[in-house]
């Protein structure tokens, strides 16, 4: 780690306070942790986590102190069968009404909205709604539609985030222009970069952190990360010593392929008394261990080679269906080939 970056960290751990001789807590108290854990987990069971479960984790992350819960996407049920999906797919505002019911929490909800996937005229003002904000992921190329549907959310009264996707295969010009249209079009209250596919290592979060903050100047930064090369953890301390405030985790690292940074280790490490980890491990307990038993996620061999290729992690999700997921060597080779292409 390089030197001023092992200064900066040292200021957000515990340091001894030599006036004195007490110790005190010196931390960032701009940080905020969104747990993605149903949004990016029904990637995995197809959004078909049950209303009790889902209250049963909003009242053990709400006891963590965890500032914001995505719970799912705001997907139109005409474009995506109900049959097909569970109701964290669609969130409907009766859902999202019944899982806060009875729940005293400080806790806001999040929810995803993607381009030409929501049905607009069933949104109401925040207001008059149970989730506090919208986060809407785009990628460079589409950019325009991002920022148009961003403020639509944000004329409503609405918290708004705009994720930039697969920043680790953007990284020309055209992020640059993509970033300072952002800056002058663009309501959004925080921006993130998002490792799509778990490629970062930690110069690549300090490189794109300072190309943001070159053409961004009136917004938050946020960082998610996946976990491909076992990096999401390190990637997202590397963020917090650039000073990126929005921090995205998952309950036991659930999500599509290798997941995400896990919420338990991120709260281990943040030194804010307002967290609290036990709460979380709770939560792993009582819900994620047996959900293991039925579902596949986190940090395997071919999501690995998907991560250090900077590939896509469905091609990894695919070969583990077949009778050849374990044939690493050959994975590889294929995806070596599929990347000369």
């Amino acid at each position: 780690m390089p030197f001023q970056s092992f200064l900066a960290l040292s200021f957000i751990l515990f340091l001894p306070y030599w006036g004195n001789h007490k110790e005190i807590n010196m931390y960032y108290d701009t940080i905020k942790v969104l747990d993605c854990t149903i949004r990016d987990g029904g990637l995995v069971n197809k959004h078909n986590f049950s209303l009790e479960f889902v209250r049963r984790l909003y009242e053990l992350l709400s006891a963590a102190g965890i500032d914001y819960m995505e719970v799912g996407y705001k997907n139109s049920a005409e474009l995506f069968d109900p049959k097909d999906y569970g109701p964290w797919k669609f969130c409907s505002d009766d859902l999202l009404w019944k899982l806060k019911d009875g729940i005293e929490s400080d806790m806001k909800i999040s929810v995803m909205a993607d381009v030409g996937r929501v049905d607009m005229d069933s949104i109401k003002p925040a207001s008059e709604s149970p989730y506090d904000m919208v986060r809407v992921a785009s990628y460079v190329k589409n950019i325009d539609k991002g920022i148009d549907l961003v403020n639509t959310f944000a004329d409503l009264g609405y918290e708004t985030a705009l994720n930039i996707m697969a920043v680790s295969r953007d990284r020309g010009p055209e992020l640059d222009e993509a970033l300072q249209q952002v800056e002058e079009e663009c309501k959004a209250n925080v921006l993130y970069l998002v490792d799509t596919f778990g490629y970062f290592y930690q110069e690549d979060i300090d490189q794109c952190v300072d190309r943001y903050h070159k053409h961004v100047k009136t917004k938050e930064f946020g960082f998610h990360g996946h976990n491909n090369q076992q990096l999401a953890f390190s990637n997202t301390i590397q963020a917090i010593i650039k000073r990126v405030n929005y921090l995205d985790c998952t309950v036991s690292g659930i999500g599509r392929g290798a997941g995400n940074c896990t919420t338990e280790l991120l709260l281990g490490f943040l030194k804010n008394p307002k967290y609290d980890i036990r709460p979380v491990l709770d939560a792993i307990e009582e819900l994620f261990v047996p959900l293991k038993d039925k579902f596949e996620w986190g940090y395997i061999i071919p999501q690995m080679i998907c991560g250090s290729l900077n590939i896509h992690p469905e091609e990894a999700i695919k070969v583990r269906k077949t009778e050849e997921k374990d044939a690493y060597r050959k994975f590889y080779e294929r995806m070596i080939n599929a990347g000369m292409d």
